[in-house]
């Protein structure tokens, strides 16, 4: 049944989605379409180059994790490395990177490309690594904006951080999912409510089940705020990239258009301070 429902297009809609769901659906995307997006992304995204997200913020110039100086012998995770091309960049600087992903074929392509570095299939919601493990945890656009209980991920990062260390994530910019995915003019009206916290989930409905194969979730920035102070981390810095002249890509419904007027992207900064564990219970997810 389910070799049948593959040969119709998934319906998009609005639904909820949990957890378990999310993480299931989004596996098996990647794993399916990941050879397509490495052959469009990968000549912007380069073999080692740090990006945070489309509009071409490197890390050399924004410094987010900290000087590149220091970043030498510092044990790094990536959540969401895809293709590993952050970590191939940290390795470059002299750390020690551990790339993380939940896509077992995007891992792939991360082989293919070469490294030294560990690579790790797993899910960003139950890391396989000992409490203080690492000096920085990152994550360009991996996991946080596709799964259901984004604070019971950045726990796991706060857990697997050793005191002092940073964490720092990019997402889509929350005010973009008020307007329609298309780089045109006609992704310039708002169309649906910045408030709307319902999923985006892609599905196919010939099966008789609704299967989701697709699920991305919803945060407001005041959201994406709670859930790091939820994870017991400290946010020193919000940065929302400015389009740059130099780049004339157009990836989905970013562009030069439309990144001249509203914000892509959200890279948060976050710190874990102290030595303690970070706090009990935690919002469930959608």
């Amino acid at each position: 049944m389910i070799q049948e429902a593959e040969a119709f297009e998934p319906e998009a809609t609005r639904r909820t989605a949990g957890v378990a769901e999310s993480a299931r659906a989004n596996r098996g995307w990647w794993d399916r379409n990941a050879d397509e997006y490495q052959a469009e992304h990968g000549t912007f995204l380069g073999d080692d180059r740090f990006v945070w997200g489309p509009e071409g913020l490197d890390e050399v110039e924004a410094e987010l994790l900290g000087p590149p100086e220091e970043l030498r012998g510092k044990d790094v995770l990536e959540i969401g490395a895809g293709a590993a091309q952050c970590s191939r960049w940290l390795a470059g600087q002299g750390a020690r990177p551990v790339a993380l992903d939940i896509s077992h074929r995007q891992l792939q392509h991360a082989l293919r490309i070469g490294g030294s570095f560990p690579l790790v299939c797993a899910d960003a919601g139950a890391l396989p690594f000992a409490d203080g493990s690492f000096d920085l945890v990152c994550s360009a656009y991996g996991a946080l904006p596709f799964v259901a209980d984004p604070v019971l991920v950045l726990k796991e990062a706060h857990r697997v951080l050793r005191p002092g260390g940073r964490v720092v994530f990019s997402v889509t910019h929350p005010i973009r999912w008020a307007f329609p995915d298309e780089p045109g003019p006609a992704g310039l009206t708002v169309s649906a409510s910045y408030f709307d916290r319902t999923p985006y989930v892609e599905q196919y409905v010939d099966d008789g089940r609704g299967r989701a194969v697709y699920v991305e979730h919803h945060r407001t920035i005041g959201d994406r705020v709670r859930d790091v102070v939820a994870a017991g981390l400290r946010l020193v810095d919000l940065v929302e990239p400015e389009w740059p002249d130099w780049n004339t890509s157009e990836w989905g419904g970013w562009s030069p258009l439309r990144g001249e007027l509203i914000p892509g992207t959200a890279v948060f900064v976050c710190e874990r301070g102290g030595t303690g564990a970070p706090p009990a219970g935690g919002r469930a997810g959608d």
